[in-house]
Order: C-alpha cells, then sequence, then structure tokens
C-alpha cells in the first residue's frame, strides 16, 4: 500500500472519515461486477474536500488485476445496460444529428457501444479486461481497444464524444484520464461522466451502508469535487442530474448479498418464485450524470 496526495487539488492533509477494516477479502477486489465492500480506509482532503481511498495499492497492481479473469454475472446484464444508455443517446443526438466519433472509456461488456453502433455512430472502446474486452467485440461487432487510456495512442482532437460509464471512481489518477479526455476530444466536444455521488442525499442517509463504499472505489466524488475537476480539466459542465440506471431484479436481489444475506437469499428466491428475475427495474442510488463540453 502506498501513501498519496489529494489527486484534485495535491495537498496531504486529511481527516479519516473511514478507518481501515482489519478484514481478509479472498476474492478479487478489481473487477467490474465486485461486491466486496470497502476495507479500505477512506478519507477526505481538509483542503478540497475530496474523498479518497488513502493508502492506495500500487496503479500497476490495480490495473493488472482489472485485466484478467473473466466475468459472466456483469456481462449478464447487457441488456439491460443498453436499454438504460439509449434514452441518453437523444442528448448526443440532438448536438451531433449527423452522428459522429465516439470513445468509450472502460467499456467492459460493451454495452454502450451495442446502444450506439444501433444508433449509427462510429465507436469504439477501450477496457483493460481482455476476456470482456473480447466477449463485446464479439457478440457485438465493435472496435475495442484491450488495455488502459494511458495505452491508448488516439490522435488529439479525434472525438466527439468521450463517455466514462461508472469508470472514473475506479481509474488511479481521475486528473490524469480527464486531461487526456480533453485532449482527444474535439474542439466542440462532448464528455460524459456517470459516479455514485458521495454527496447524495441516499449516501448522507445510508452513511457507512451505502452500497457504494466499495472496495473496487478508489475516489467518491460530490458535486463540488466533480465540478472542480472538470473545472482544472478545462471542461464547462452543460448539465448535472441523477442517474436512473435498469437492471434485472434478480441480479439486484443478488447484489444485496454483502450487506445481508439473508434478505438476499430471500429476495431471490421469491422474484425467482413469481418469474421477476428477468424483469428490468430502474433504481437510484446516489447515481449522478455529468454532461460536459471542452473549454473552447
Amino acid at each position: 500500500m502506498q501513501h498519496v496526495k489529494c489527486n484534485l487539488c495535491g495537498a496531504d492533509n486529511y481527516k479519516i472519515v473511514y478507518p481501515a477494516k482489519n478484514v481478509q477479502v479472498k476474492a478479487r477486489i478489481y473487477s467490474a461486477s465486485s461486491t466486496n465492500i470497502n476495507t479500505d480506509q477512506i478519507v477526505k482532503c481538509k483542503k478540497c474536500g475530496l474523498i479518497y481511498v488513502n493508502p492506495l495499492r500500487p496503479h500497476k497492481e490495480i490495473i493488472e488485476e482489472y485485466a484478467t479473469g473473466s466475468d459472466e454475472t456483469f456481462v449478464s446484464q447487457n441488456d439491460a445496460r443498453a436499454d438504460t444508455f439509449k434514452k441518453y443517446l437523444k442528448i448526443l443526438d440532438s448536438k451531433f444529428p449527423k452522428k459522429g466519433k465516439v470513445l468509450d472509456i472502460g467499456t467492459a461488456g460493451g454495452a454502450f457501444l451495442k446502444a450506439v453502433k444501433e444508433d449509427n455512430w462510429d465507436c469504439e472502446g477501450i477496457e483493460p479486461n481482455k476476456w470482456m474486452a473480447e466477449w463485446a467485440m464479439k457478440r457485438y461487432g465493435v472496435k475495442i481497444h484491450i488495455g488502459t487510456l494511458d495505452d491508448f495512442k488516439g490522435k488529439d482532437e479525434t472525438y466527439d464524444v468521450i463517455t466514462l460509464w461508472d469508470v472514473l471512481e475506479h481509474v488511479p489518477d481521475p486528473m490524469k484520464t480527464l486531461e487526456k479526455c480533453n485532449s482527444l476530444l474535439k474542439k466542440d466536444g462532448l464528455l460524459v461522466v456517470n459516479y455514485p455521488d458521495i454527496g447524495s442525499i441516499i449516501s448522507k442517509i445510508m452513511r457507512s451502508k451505502w452500497v457504494f463504499l466499495l472496495s473496487v472505489h478508489l475516489f467518491y466524488f460530490d458535486r463540488k469535487t466533480i465540478k472542480e475537476y472538470l473545472k482544472k480539466a478545462k471542461f464547462d459542465i452543460l448539465e448535472i442530474k441523477p442517474h436512473f440506471q435498469k437492471l434485472e431484479l434478480g441480479y439486484l436481489a443478488q447484489r444485496i448479498s454483502p450487506y445481508n444475506k439473508t434478505i438476499s437469499k430471500i429476495a431471490t428466491k421469491a422474484v425467482g418464485t413469481i418469474g421477476l428475475s428477468k424483469v428490468q427495474i430502474p433504481y437510484w442510488l446516489g447515481q449522478t450524470l455529468v454532461i460536459a463540453t471542452k473549454k473552447k
């Protein structure tokens, strides 16, 4: 584990929000479908208010773990995720009626690429996990660069839209990621970021039981800190609002397990018995959507 300074302002002065837990995690920590409840120390910068994990595992170890293994659980929800994404295509289509080029960073099983491809956009993705990238390319016929944004050799000012769906909170260096996105975007390009908001009312109510306090998340943004990140990375925010996502009811029931195994077991059995396991429902637990444009 390595001590890190605040990624947003560079300060090294913080208070502990949640202390580390002396719990041995046996399952993989860094995977798209991970449900490991956070056991690391979470701190809050006294200067800018950013909340983040500190100390942190070395960047190389984090990326290597993301890159390995399969994730059938995550891709099982691709149809539901694609349905969620389709409603946001109206936003992109309104700004770019003639379509354009889209880069989806951390594309996982390619659900967003599926949606934009069907809407006739020229799209490609970046995904470190070889199994998921190959699964998506074979299933949807999309182009995915296997690796990270750091590995990506794309030319500056190439893309009309860059998306980070539930990704920014996972990356070891959010500022570097956003700055690279700015370089890759065209002058009138759009950046779309979705993240779990630790400043949301549901997070404040649930506190240490909030479902997005996961070991897989390295940074916890609120509206104040995400705005500051985008400002420093030379973006202007056009819109910020709650993000409602669709997932299957049976999948959501199983995701309760780390918090209450009994309730999860009962709920999973109940929805299966009455034939509702595959029913898609919208849910909101603090997810926030930001749409920004590159500063001119």
